[in-house]
């Protein structure tokens, strides 16, 4: 018979997903005020700029993303039409592409950096002793264990690009 969580992990659970919904709409707001695009975007390019050749297939994009982006393609179209990003066909396989950055997508994402790195703060760091957001660290790495490779993801996530 499988077990049923607890009172405590039910609460956990409600909890974190409060937290988290609130954070990200306080630093979209953030975000916003400051006179930047969604954070998305931020994350979008981050990932490209992160790319040994700055560029990622559409697929691998939305994989690496740290927010949900159920609508990637249209993403992509945007940073396209802004100049921030451009397709580009694969040599090896006509049909698939890549996404890469453009300079002015990296002058953008290292802009957008101070606003996001201040909203952080605000919202996170100022909250939390070092060693309290290090314990929190290791608590969200044992629940992302069941999930996927959480050594991976924790080295990918150390310190954003600036």
């Amino acid at each position: 018979m499988k077990r049923k969580p607890s009172t405590e992990a039910t609460s956990a659970w409600i909890r974190l997903m409060r937290v988290q919904s609130r954070v990200l709409d306080a630093v979209e707001q953030d975000l916003k005020k400051a006179g930047f695009p969604p954070l998305a975007w931020y994350d979008a390019l981050l990932e490209l700029s992160r790319a040994p050749s700055g560029e990622m297939r559409p697929v691998e994009l939305e994989k690496q993303m740290l927010i949900p982006q159920y609508s990637t393609s249209r993403l992509i179209d945007r940073l396209v039409d802004e100049g921030l990003a451009a397709r580009r066909e694969c040599k090896i396989d006509k049909r698939g592409q890549f996404v890469e950055i453009t300079e002015t997508g990296r002058e953008l994402q290292k802009k957008m950096w101070s606003a996001y790195s201040a909203a952080i703060e605000k919202h996170v760091g100022s909250k939390l002793s070092d060693a309290d957001a290090m314990k929190l660290c290791g608590l969200l790495d044992r629940l992302g264990c069941s999930c996927g490779d959480v050594k991976a993801v924790a080295a990918r996530d150390s310190v954003p690009a600036r």
